[in-house]
């Protein structure tokens, strides 16, 4: 589960971005003042920082230089306001940040932004052409697939999905986040199929679906994929 620090000193927006991030998937760990927000940034193992421009005691600039003068790689998407001038995006890109948004943003438009610096911070994982768990076998690339010795018939759509929950094996996976992968923004989905199609993989793959061991349903956040 990746972990995001948020610093913003408006009290609620930083609670609708926390609970909106922990839906999604993601640990969330929060500061209202800059020179908290610096010291969890310091002391804390986060993947993202999402940082105010204008915060008390310290403002984003300045903990964004202090992070990388220390040496601190962690992505930092600065938030800006409305009214801001060009200048202030320069000057964050320029003091180590990764990107920018400004107020007021769409949470999904800032989750995008999240999850695109999150893609380019880290190497992509290898692709997973074949897979095995229990008595099941997969192979992805030549889209065949068994349980035991016999031969089961997975669709296109079902393939991705286990696909993407396999190659996040043990994670979380949000329903947002199936809906971009395996079906694209243009298709407009609902969560709703994304239940139906893990109903028929576990129909596929389990043991017993009614008790499933592999596709696990996480309430209120996904899916995850264990082995």
């Amino acid at each position: 589960m990746k972990k995001i620090l948020i610093i913003d000193d408006d009290k609620v927006l930083l609670e609708t971005l926390k609970v909106y991030m922990e839906i999604e998937g993601f640990k969330v760990i929060t500061a209202a003042d800059g020179e908290k927000g610096f010291q969890l940034a310091s002391q804390e193992t986060v993947d993202l920082i999402i940082l105010d421009f204008l915060l008390p005691s310290l403002n984003g600039l300045e903990v964004c230089k202090r992070l990388r003068t220390k040496k601190i790689k962690t992505p930092i998407i600065m938030l800006t306001g409305e009214k801001k001038e060009e200048i202030d995006k320069v000057l964050g890109l320029e003091f180590g940040a990764d990107d920018y948004i400004t107020k007021p943003f769409g949470t999904k438009e800032l989750l995008a932004r999240i999850r695109a610096v999150l893609r380019r911070s880290k190497p992509e994982a290898p692709e997973v052409e074949e897979y095995s768990f229990g008595n099941v076998y997969i192979n992805f690339k030549k889209q065949i697939a068994s349980k035991g010795k016999k031969d089961i018939y997975l669709t296109a759509k079902e393939y991705g999905l286990l696909k993407l929950l396999v190659s996040h094996e043990g994670e979380v996976v949000s329903r947002e986040t199936i809906l971009n992968e395996v079906w694209g923004y243009d298709k407009f989905p609902t969560t709703r199929t994304i239940d139906t199609f893990i109903h028929h993989l576990r129909q596929k793959i389990e043991g017993n679906p009614a008790k499933p061991s592999h596709l696990i349903t996480i309430p209120w956040s996904g899916y995850k994929f264990q082995k």
